[in-house]
C-alpha cells in the first residue's frame, strides 16, 4: 500500500497562510509570545479563529513557524562574509548589512530578540548548534586574519557579539532611539558612525 501524497496548496490556501504568519509577526514583535492571541492574530489577518485554526492548530505552531522562517534570514549576513574578500571589508559589509535588516525588518529583529531574552524556548537547541557552529567558524576566520595581521587582534566572538549589539539595538530598541533623537533619522548618520568605529578598532 502507498501512502497518498499530500495535495499541495491551493492559491487561497498559500495566501490565508502568509496573511497569518504576517499578522502574527505584528502581534508577537508587539506583544510578545506570552501577551499575544490566537483572537489577536486572526483579527489582524481578517480571518476568523476556526478558519486561522484550519491553517495552524496553535499559538505554538505559529510562532515556531515564523522562527523557523526567521532563523535562515538571521544568519545569511554571516554566511555571506567572504573568506578569500580583503578582511577588514568584510567585516564593514557584514557591519552594514546587520544595520540594514534592522531597518527593513525591525519586526524580525524584536520578535528574536523577544524569544531570546524568554528564554529562547522555541529555538535554543538551533542557538546551541547552527547558530554556534556559524560563529565559531567565522570567529575561527577573523582568528586567522587577526594571525596574519590583516586585521588588529581582538576577541573574535566579542567582535560578533558588538556587531549584533550595535546594530540590532536600532530595531530593538526603536522607541527609545527616536524619542532621544526626534525627528532625526536614526539610519542617517548609523552607518558612518558605526563603519569608522570598526574601521579604527581594525586597522592594524
Amino acid at each position: 500500500m502507498t501512502l497518498a501524497k499530500a495535495r499541495p496548496r491551493t492559491r487561497i490556501q498559500k495566501k490565508n497562510r502568509a496573511a497569518i504568519l504576517e499578522a502574527a509577526l505584528e502581534v508577537f514583535s508587539t506583544h510578545g509570545f506570552r501577551g499575544a492571541t490566537v483572537d489577536q492574530i486572526a483579527s489582524e489577518a481578517g480571518l476568523s479563529k476556526p478558519n486561522l485554526l484550519y491553517y495552524f492548530p496553535s499559538k505554538e505552531a505559529i510562532h515556531s513557524a515564523l522562527l523557523e522562517r526567521l532563523l535562515d534570514t538571521w544568519l545569511d549576513p554571516l554566511r555571506a562574509i567572504d573568506p578569500q574578500g580583503e578582511p577588514l571589508e568584510e567585516v564593514l559589509a557584514y557591519v552594514r548589512r546587520k544595520l540594514e535588516m534592522s531597518q527593513s525588518l525591525p519586526r524580525e529583529s524584536r520578535l528574536f530578540a523577544m524569544e531570546v531574552i524568554q528564554g529562547a524556548p522555541r529555538i535554543h537547541d538551533v542557538l546551541s548548534s547552527d547558530l554556534k557552529q556559524l560563529v565559531d567558524e567565522t570567529a575561527a576566520l577573523l582568528e586567522d586574519w587577526m594571525a596574519q595581521g590583516r586585521i588588529a587582534r581582538v576577541h573574535p566572538h566579542h567582535l560578533i557579539f558588538s556587531i549584533w549589539s550595535l546594530t540590532q539595538h536600532y530595531a530593538d530598541f526603536d522607541v527609545q532611539v527616536r524619542a532621544v533623537l526626534g525627528r532625526e533619522d536614526p539610519f542617517a548618520a548609523a552607518p558612518a558612525f558605526l563603519e569608522t568605529l570598526y574601521r579604527r578598532l581594525l586597522t592594524p
